[in-house]
């Protein structure tokens, strides 16, 4: 069963700084959100779960050196987007 992406206004702003920043990252970003929504398991997204002051999310990789942090809601089948960016940005 497919999960459903959270898109909240927080996360729709930060994506929008983003992308200013790094248009070339849009069709990596558009496969990554596709990937997560059918399988957040899926090996080439690196999901793994946060410690320290992020603990309770997870991370996906875009590439090698963007991540998306993100609250992963499996009783619900959701997907709560939270921070994109690069390492020292969204952690």
């Amino acid at each position: 069963m497919p999960y459903t992406l959270v898109i909240t206004d927080g996360y729709m702003r930060r994506a929008v700084r983003f992308f200013k920043r790094h248009p070339e990252l849009r069709n990596p970003y558009a496969k990554t959100l596709g990937l997560l929504e059918l399988n957040p398991h899926h090996p080439s997204l690196r999901l793994h779960a946060l410690s320290g002051r992020l603990a309770g999310l997870h991370s996906v990789s875009i590439n090698l050196s963007y991540r998306i942090t993100l609250e992963l809601i499996i009783q619900d089948q959701q997907i709560i987007l939270i921070n994109v960016g690069d390492h020292d940005t969204v952690y």
